[in-house]
């Protein structure tokens, strides 16, 4: 809500002179708007006259000389309106806080004048101190949201103006008599001892003594039945309407990164203040801390204070008071975007040869159209070298189309050559337990039963029937028969000879030896056959190895053309992830799988993370999470792993 409707809205419940006595919001924010904002010396097209060709330095200081000597005297004016505005309501302060003091006095006197006091007079004298404490707390209300108009107003002419006046104002401020506010805050004190005094002493004499207790609203007093109703009608001590309700959002920015911090919490301490949330971000040298905070009292000392330490740390100071009376407007954390009915995702982003600057604007419209919202974005490459890769964290309206949104950064990615994985953000992204990969053309960079073919004499026919096979254009099984039928008569030795030939794929030792010290499960699951999944499964130091069985001879020197037990197809690949998962005592939403052909989609789907490596077109356009780089330690950054964490891996 814009704060001069709130302002508006808080005034109609104000008695006629306490309305006509506010600072008048509405009028200062025009004045600035009409007369100070066009001669802004902070808007670029206020000086666009010298940007012409031929303009020349002479030129600009001219420019600025004009501007400001008309600006300077429209500041000065809207200064001394302020004035005004503010000698108005600290009159109507004084006026009152004259009045309540000298009906505390005659309250006091007439008390001392008699002798003793019945029963029914001690309710009445509690009813009367507890409405003068009312009419305390209205009137610190009414300060406080003066004060806040007053802030407000000086954020608009430091804005518009570009004269950073407004800390320089507020610590003027502390002069005036409703700043300090000595003698209400005497008052109000004194007001709580006599309520809570005469209200105990009641209790007191209507029952039997009874320690008090503390709860969330301060100190209370077991209830007795000959004492209930004078506790239902008195409740707490002190009274809850009394408690500090104010929350507040402090943000101070500068270079002196920690002094800062200390310099806000120790203005919070000193005023009792409870933190609620925080925030901080670094960007080199300066720093910006920013708190949501409930006051500990109405006392608005704390911004005098707050301001006097921005200005001892060159520090900026802002801040914005919440309406508790219309319920928080901040509800979660301050990191979050503030908005109702949205999903929370993490993007991680990637390009080996680096992030072009084209890229992340193209990425970032794409956001900005589907009105998905940034709340933070991380470095995952290591600092000093090339911009890798990101990580995003989302705010994605529940509305989002996202089999279009996902059509739309497939064809992005392609285009770009750059890699957008999209993840839930939710507790099992960042606990993953177990990591299923595919063999040929994911661990290893070659295809198994090509090999053997090559020393079979029909790499040409097996070669067609595979990639065939990894694109979904023939059932993997058949495809299988027909390629394991060409291998009939060669000899079996040759499997020992490719296990020899095998390359692994970029990243794969590193990744797995990483992955194990983190305390994952890891599993290789081919297409396939077994004597080279368990050679590979031993090299890595995998934890199983499944593949299809070759069928050889019975001297057991050739292979026969066939193949014993089940068929690894794509089916099968995801059923024997569920094995292993359920051996393992891990949800599905826990594993990763990665994979690159056609086979590989029953596991990608079945998998928490489905991840497409270097995979076929098909297998890209659906699986939700596409790496298309060279090195397979590109896996880590999808778990949110930095390079310093893989470096520190790699050490250990």
């Amino acid at each position: 809500m814009k704060f001069g409707r709130y302002l508006t809205e808080r005034q109609g419940g104000l008695s006629p002179e306490w309305a006509a006595n506010c600072v008048d919001y509405v009028l200062l924010k025009s004045y600035i708007k009409q007369q100070i904002k066009p001669l802004s010396l902070t808007q670029t097209a206020a000086f666009q006259e010298v940007l012409s060709p031929g303009g020349t330095e002479s030129d600009f200081a001219s420019v600025f000389e004009s501007r400001a000597s008309l600006l300077q005297p429209l500041v000065a004016t809207f200064f001394r309106l302020l004035d005004k505005e503010v000698a108005k309501f600290t009159a109507l302060y004084e006026k009152e806080v004259k009045d309540i003091g000298r009906r505390f006095e005659a309250r006091a006197s007439a008390t001392d004048a008699k002798s003793e006091s019945t029963l029914s007079k001690r309710r009445v004298e509690i009813a009367s101190a507890n409405q003068l404490l009312q009419e305390v707390v209205k009137l610190e209300n009414f300060v406080f949201l003066n004060y806040t108009g007053i802030t407000k107003i000086l954020k608009k002419s430091d804005r518009h103006s570009g004269y950073r006046l407004g800390e320089h104002y507020i610590f003027r401020l502390s002069t005036e008599a409703f700043y300090k506010s000595d003698v209400l805050t005497s008052l109000k004190k004194r007001l709580i001892d006599e309520v809570s005094g005469t209200s105990l002493a009641l209790l007191q004499s209507e029952s039997p003594p009874q320690s008090p207790v503390m709860t969330e609203h301060g100190l209370a007093f077991p209830r007795s039945k000959t004492s209930s109703s004078l506790a239902k009608d008195e409740g707490h001590f002190p009274p809850s309407s009394l408690l500090p309700q104010q929350k507040l959002l402090v943000t101070m920015t500068g270079p002196h990164g920690t002094d800062i911090i200390d310099a806000v919490l120790e203005n919070l301490a000193t005023y009792n203040c409870e933190m609620h949330d925080f925030v901080l971000s670094r960007l080199y040298h300066n720093v910006t801390f920013g708190c949501l905070i409930r006051l500990g009292s109405e006392n608005v000392d704390i911004f005098r204070d707050l301001a006097e330490s921005a200005r001892k740390w060159d520090a900026t100071l802002f801040f914005d008071v919440q309406d508790a009376k219309k319920g928080d407007p901040v509800e979660s954390s301050l990191e979050d975007a503030p908005y109702r009915n949205r999903i929370k995702y993490t993007a991680t982003v990637l390009n080996q040869n680096g992030l072009s600057s084209h890229f992340l604007h193209v990425w970032t419209r794409l956001l900005l159209d589907e009105r998905i919202s940034v709340e933070k974005m991380t470095r995952l490459s290591a600092a000093g070298s090339r911009l890798c890769s990101i990580e995003y964290r989302l705010s994605v309206p529940s509305e989002v189309d996202f089999d279009a949104f996902r059509a739309a950064l497939f064809q992005l990615s392609m285009e770009h050559g750059t890699d957008v994985a999209l993840q839930l953000n939710d507790v099992f992204r960042a606990h993953k337990r177990l990591v299923i990969f595919d063999m040929d053309s994911t661990l290893i960079q070659q295809e198994v039963i090509d090999e053997i073919a090559k020393h079979a004499g029909v790499v040409e026919e097996v070669a067609k029937i595979t990639e065939s096979a990894m694109n979904g254009e023939i059932d993997f099984k058949e495809s299988l028969r027909q390629r394991v039928g060409l291998l009939k008569g060669t000899p079996a030795s040759v499997l020992e000879v490719v296990k020899k030939e095998l390359t692994f794929t970029e990243g794969a030792y590193f990744l797995c030896k990483a992955l194990k010290r983190l305390g994952f499960k890891l599993a290789v699951i081919s297409g396939g056959f077994m004597p080279l999944a368990v050679h590979v499964k031993n090299l890595l130091g995998l934890d199983y190895a499944f593949a299809n069985q070759l069928k050889v001879s019975p001297d057991g020197k050739t292979l026969t053309g066939e193949t014993s037990g089940p068929i690894v197809d794509g089916m099968r690949k995801a059923e024997l992830l569920e094995v292993i998962a359920q051996a393992e005592s891990i949800g599905p939403e826990q594993v990763i799988a990665v994979g690159d052909g056609a086979n590989d989609l029953w596991m990608l789907a079945a998998a928490g993370l489905g991840i497409a490596f270097n995979a076929k077109p098909r297998v890209q356009k659906e699986a939700r999470a596409r790496i298309n780089q060279t090195s397979l330690r590109n896996v880590l950054y999808l778990l949110g792993y930095t390079d310093d964490d893989a470096k520190q891996l790699a050490e250990m």
